[in-house]
């Protein structure tokens, strides 16, 4: 029987390979759910798939666990990047829980001309990220990028991945999600007080990018995140 606890650890797994939980781990386990020595648990790293551990020392403060079998191969998502403009805290947790648990490859917080919450703490997001890959049953956390400006994110922007770029401008409009099969994408929300002209002429000229609508009606910034990974993974992903 599979185990109900998953951890995320920062730590190379593999048979008999020993693994030091960090104190909030050991807290969690030995005095919130109340586990012990010879508790079989489920750890992942991200790299080496899920393993079968079974605890051999139980303190409040420190733990120490030895993989025993791996339970699941690594499981890579499809390559496709969730840029958003953040919101309002909670709603970027959101998206960031979501974005994890639909399968995105690589978060990107990007700062646009309307964005209306340019204080995100970085480390609290990668938390969540991690949260939601144990909670999801996934064995991939996708890295989560600090604040960058969007204008700077496409300067640096690889010309081999396609931008889908959903703009509520074209509310009402066919959505287009079914372009020939690639590969690389990324996705791109914008902020709740939509996009700059400036922006979207600098959109629409870059090649690598095709705008679409999500629908008939205008969608909140964390609505939207979770409809087009939705549209995207059930077009080009691997649902």
């Amino acid at each position: 029987m599979a185990s109900k606890i998953r951890l995320y650890v920062d730590h190379d797994l593999g048979a008999g390979q020993s693994v030091l939980l960090t104190k909030e781990q050991a807290h969690y386990l030995f005095g919130v759910m109340r586990k012990g020595v010879d508790e079989v648990l489920s750890l992942f790293n991200g790299r080496d798939g899920e393993w079968d551990a079974r605890v051999v020392e139980a303190g409040k403060r420190k733990g120490i666990l030895v993989c025993e079998a791996q339970s699941k191969p690594l499981q890579l998502p499809p390559d496709v990047w969730l840029m958003f403009a953040p919101i309002k805290k909670a709603r970027t947790d959101f998206i960031v829980e979501k974005a994890t648990e639909m399968g995105a490859a690589r978060i990107m917080p990007v700062q646009t001309e309307f964005t209306n919450s340019d204080r995100v703490r970085h480390e609290k997001l990668v938390a969540h990220a991690v949260e939601a890959a144990e909670q999801c049953g996934g064995t991939y956390v996708p890295p989560v990028d600090p604040l960058a400006k969007l204008t700077k994110v496409l300067a640096a922007w690889p010309e081999d991945r396609k931008l889908l770029f959903c703009d509520e401008a074209l509310v009402g409009a066919q959505a287009v999600f079914a372009e020939a099969s690639h590969d690389k994408w990324a996705i791109l929300i914008g902020p709740e007080g939509g996009f700059s002209q400036a922006e979207r002429e600098l959109l629409g000229a870059k090649p690598y990018v095709t705008q679409a609508s999500l629908g008939p009606r205008i969608l909140r910034a964390d609505t939207a995140a979770v409809a087009a990974l939705t549209l995207w993974q059930t077009t080009q992903g691997d649902w």
